[in-house]
């Protein structure tokens, strides 16, 4: 039987019926590539668009944000592994159809929400989800925001972009070889952001781990790098905390966190430190 290719990311999965592929959330269907956590929802509450993190898009406002299950990148450092690195039998699931998590959203409108929010697992990897709720909202006037990994196929992301006002992507580092260790591949990343920041609100995420990127060369050229796109975008240094497949980690040292913002800033706006 021919097998079936997945064209969400890079890893361009080759399926056959029944099999699941890297990010455990899609599989050959029917000889079709689908997401089989399609309307599963492992994760729904109302946050502050601060959480996310947003700092300059709405802010003091609220968001509807919910998540599946699985992820296309292997971080040892995972702070949601529990449904990122899960599969459908590892998880507690609730079936939400897309009409269903729209007119929540709206419902909540009265206190304060602007939209919904893909996010706690990595949002691409369930892309049908993501696009039919994505569409819906915006047919009622509500904000759409991805926070995501940005591993993600140009043509996809494009396709998904029409709908979205605002993502957080999570830059995990800025070194080939970082992202060889997790999977992943940094100029595919550093595409999505480029791509996002032309049609959308654009903050960056970068987590901190003591001895893995936390050079001082490092923040500086991905600082420079993003001020190429533009200096208004902006960036948040967070602290790493030991958890999974990390716990004989330190944290981050808050000072050498305080240098690092202060070399960003020399070429970025706007720099927020999280987990301090």
């Amino acid at each position: 039987m021919s097998k079936g290719v997945c064209d969400i990311c890079p890893h361009h999965c080759r399926l056959a019926e029944g099999q699941i592929g890297f990010c455990r959330a899609r599989s050959n269907v029917g000889g079709r590539i689908q997401a089989i956590n399609y309307g599963l929802v492992t994760s729904i509450a109302i946050d502050p668009i601060e959480k996310k993190p947003l700092y300059r898009f709405h802010p003091g406002s609220c968001i509807l944000s919910l998540g599946s299950f699985g992820c296309n990148l292997r971080c040892s450092f995972c702070q949601n592994y529990e449904i990122s690195m899960a599969d459908a039998q590892q998880v507690h699931v609730r079936k939400l159809e897309p009409e269903e998590v729209v007119n929540l959203a709206v419902s909540l409108q009265s206190k304060g929400n602007i939209g919904i929010a893909y996010t706690y697992n990595e949002p691409v990897v369930g892309y049908e989800y993501v696009y039919d709720c994505a569409r819906l909202a915006k047919e009622k006037g509500l904000k759409n925001v991805l926070v995501t990994n940005g591993y993600c196929c140009e043509g996809k992301l494009d396709e998904l972009l029409r709908f979205i006002d605002a993502l957080n992507i999570d830059l995990k580092a800025f070194t080939k070889d970082f992202y060889q260790k997790i999977s992943g591949d940094l100029e595919t990343v550093k595409n999505s952001i480029k791509l996002a920041a032309e049609t959308a609100h654009v903050e960056v995420t970068n987590l901190i781990i003591p001895g893995e990127n936390d050079s001082e060369d490092e923040i500086e050229a991905l600082s420079a790098w993003l001020a190429s796109i533009s200096q208004d975008i902006p960036l948040h240094l967070t602290r790493f905390f030991p958890q999974y497949k990390m716990t004989d980690r330190v944290a981050t040292d808050v000072d050498k966190l305080y240098r690092l913002a202060e070399i960003a800033e020399g070429n970025l706006k706007y720099v927020y430190l999280g987990n301090c």
